[in-house]
């Protein structure tokens, strides 16, 4: 018998890169990466593992990927809710993050944030937030895969006083972690009404010599566009283009008002959208045209965007909402099925943030990240199509194990690389800090 490292059984193995779900199969894995997908029957002659699992009740899927999120504002959860996004941003948001942000916040909030995205089977998100170093050794300690975002924006913050020192302190923390097999970097310049054209430009050229992705904010709200037809007498799509900025590097996030050119413009130039409809529909930002651009073949990946919008950081429920919503917003019951929904929530977003030779779909060759998804409960019962009971039947809880390149960081239901008790206490503190600092400032 041949020898591997792990050996799980399952009763659906839903692969993703290939429609519907694989009965009674297993996944062996050796030295993180998968090795074989095979009838459960012939897997147990075929292999010896030095770790087997039998979930005969569960479905296993790619880990999930989050592909966007502020992983720190974990702690600013519910902070100011019900509020316009500017207004939200201006007299909430900013002035705590004025007064709080540091390194030990955004530690403690990054590692909230990944206990919770773990125990809901993510295994890689995608960041955009201050102190990207501290998030990266926090996500690089627990083994979870995520690609750092090196932010840039124009106005002076505790990070950096200007453009040149965002760039500089990102090209630093670029060079620490381009080596490393879990942590990848992407330039993140917050949003077009906050970064000028010049570092725009930069941004750009530099993202070509490094191979990296860009992560804006681009067309979250109406108001975005008003302003940006107000001071640079265009829309800012149409200025990142003429930035040379519209390739399959850009990672836009919302597009929540996009014309049906502007849609074509961005399946011309290949870009990725990341799609946060919870978070959209939380601060009434506007309808994402998924349908339409799913049909003019651009990649759309789902995000949560940050716990301080959403207010989780529940991929699961994205899955849904975005389902549920293309449906409603196409008119069309059939706009986005449950087989997409659980690709843009997995192989989709692999591919946006260059990742999908390792991550993103069950395949031979791939690391093994994987999530495992109990099915036995009342309410999922009874089970015609897998796929579809995760999407519309599951939640988070139904999830009790977590595989992240072969390690085992949720082993049913209890995290393995974090310390939920600290984490929780932690979190605890500062929200009464934080909150009573918000009230002074009301």
């Amino acid at each position: 018998m041949e020898r591997v490292t792990t050996l799980i059984h399952a009763r659906w193995v839903i692969p993703v890169n290939q429609d519907g779900s694989l009965a009674d199969h297993s996944i062996a894995i050796r030295d993180g990466r998968i090795v074989d997908i095979l009838p459960t029957d012939t897997a147990r002659q075929r292999y010896q593992a030095d770790t087997e699992h039998s979930l005969t009740e569960h479905a296993l899927i790619p880990g999930l990927i989050n592909t966007h999120t502020h992983a720190a504002m974990s702690l600013f959860r519910g902070l100011a809710d019900d509020l316009p996004l500017m207004e939200w941003l201006n007299d909430h948001i900013w002035p705590a993050e004025a007064a709080w942000i540091s390194p030990d916040f955004v530690r403690d909030g990054t590692e909230l944030a990944m206990a919770e995205m773990i125990k809901g089977g993510t295994t890689c998100f995608n960041d955009m937030y201050f102190f990207p170093n501290v998030s990266a050794h926090a996500a690089a300690a627990a083994h979870m895969r995520a690609t750092i975002g090196m932010i840039l924006i124009d106005f002076p913050t505790v990070w950096a006083a200007n453009a040149d020192e965002y760039i500089s302190k990102g090209l630093k923390l670029h060079d620490e972690f381009k080596h490393h097999p879990l942590i990848n970097t992407a330039f993140a310049p917050h949003a077009p009404y906050t970064v000028s054209n010049a570092p725009l430009g930069k941004v750009g050229t530099l993202a070509e010599e490094l191979d990296v992705p860009i992560h804006i904010h681009v067309h979250e709200t109406a108001d975005e566009i008003s302003g940006s037809l107000q001071h640079h007498q265009q829309r800012p799509l149409a200025r990142l283009e003429q930035l040379g900025l519209l390739s399959p590097r850009l990672l836009a996030v919302h597009m929540t008002q996009l014309t049906d050119d502007e849609i074509a413009l961005v399946a011309a130039n290949n870009c990725h959208v990341l799609h946060c409809p919870e978070s959209n529909l939380k601060l009434a930002s506007g309808f994402t045209p998924l349908a339409k651009l799913l049909a003019a073949g651009v990649n759309v990946c789902l995000g949560t965007d940050g716990a301080a919008s959403n207010n989780d950081l529940d991929m699961f429920g994205e899955m849904r909402t975005a389902a549920l919503l293309a449906k409603a917003v196409a008119g069309d019951a059939s706009a986005v099925p449950a087989q997409t929904a659980l690709r843009m929530a997995t192989l989709n977003g692999a591919i946006a943030l260059g990742i999908d030779d390792d991550t993103g779909s069950l395949t031979p060759g791939k690391a093994a990240d994987i999530t495992a998804v109990r099915l036995s409960d009342l309410w999922q019962q009874p089970i015609y199509n897998p796929i579809s009971q995760l999407v519309y039947a599951c939640g988070r809880e139904q999830v009790s194990d977590v595989w992240v390149a072969g390690k085992h960081l949720l082993k049913e239901g209890r995290l393995t690389t974090l310390d939920e008790t600290d984490i929780k206490r932690r979190a605890l503190a500062w929200g009464e800090k934080i909150a009573t600092k918000d009230r002074e400032n009301s």
